[in-house]
């Protein structure tokens, strides 16, 4: 059994040279976590592993367009496989979607950093959107069988619930919140009718941050950065962590690293840290 629980934490940054300009480093010198899993990095791998340094092995997938998307794993050990290919080969997810194994003391964890489509309602974004979800729905089986223990971490830019918006009354019909996508996730953890959707009624994953907070508003996890949209808490909860059914009952803590005021942010989004004891 490992010393201590696996801490996995995920987070959007945004950019990754402008985040650690703002002050990620100082967050993530505190944090003690073993795996990270970046999505938005924006930057070369070069970049990227001179600002995390020489004591993390680094996974990167750049998007296709240089400049956009692209997400990472970083890990305090090597991963013993990893894995980037997400859909049909004539399909672009660079970027978007890097799966990883690592074993701690004979205990084996998989974990998959991903970057879902923001979309937009009526546009061909949105039908890319739709693209990666359906991809993403014919993986999370074959994952599962895969590994035992096994999480789905990063920003999928949709949130399930109306708990999980605070204005989810005014953006019904925008990208984020349409029934569609919803439906996605209803087929991932299971739908608001099952008697417990959050036992991974669907495809068997589990959508562990609203299990560990129960039936709440949130805790969101991004607020955009005009008006007082962060000082009011007028946000959105669309970075997750879906575990399998084993995975999920591991977990012993989940929070997400809110900044304490505006101006100690440094991404539009808050870590989302959860410890496994697998």
């Amino acid at each position: 059994m490992p010393t201590k629980p696996v801490r996995v934490a995920s987070v959007n940054v945004n950019g990754i040279r402008a985040a650690f300009r703002r002050g990620m480093g100082d967050w993530l010198a505190a944090r003690d976590v073993d795996i990270l899993a970046l999505q938005e990095v924006r930057a070369s791998t070069d970049d990227l592993t001179g600002l995390l340094g020489e004591e993390w092995d680094v996974l990167h997938d750049p998007a296709t367009a240089k400049g956009r998307a692209g997400v990472a794993l970083a890990s305090r050990r090597p991963a013993r496989i990893h894995r980037v290919a997400l859909g049909p080969d004539e399909f672009d997810s660079a970027g978007r979607w890097l799966e990883a194994d690592y074993d701690f003391d004979g205990s084996s964890i998989t974990v998959v950093s991903t970057y879902v489509h923001s979309g937009e309602a009526d546009t061909p974004k949105q039908v890319e959107k739709y693209r990666f979800l359906d991809a993403m729905e014919e993986r999370l089986p074959r994952l599962a069988a895969h590994a035992e223990h096994a999480v789905v971490v990063g920003d999928l830019n949709v949130g399930h619930r109306t708990l999980d918006i605070r204005n989810w009354k005014g953006n019904r019909k925008k990208a984020g919140f349409l029934p569609e996508e919803r439906a996605y996730f209803d087929r991932f953890v299971g739908s608001e009718e099952d008697a417990d959707y959050n036992a991974g009624a669907g495809l068997g994953w589990v959508d562990v941050g609203r299990r560990h907070h129960g039936e709440v508003e949130g805790p969101y996890s991004w607020w955009s950065w005009r008006g007082k949209a962060f000082d009011n808490d007028s946000g959105w909860r669309i970075d997750y962590h879906l575990a399998t059914g084993p995975l999920a009952a591991s977990v012993v803590d989940y929070s997400v690293d809110r900044a304490a005021a505006y101006d100690e942010r440094w991404s539009d989004h808050a870590p989302v840290v959860v410890d496994y004891a697998i």
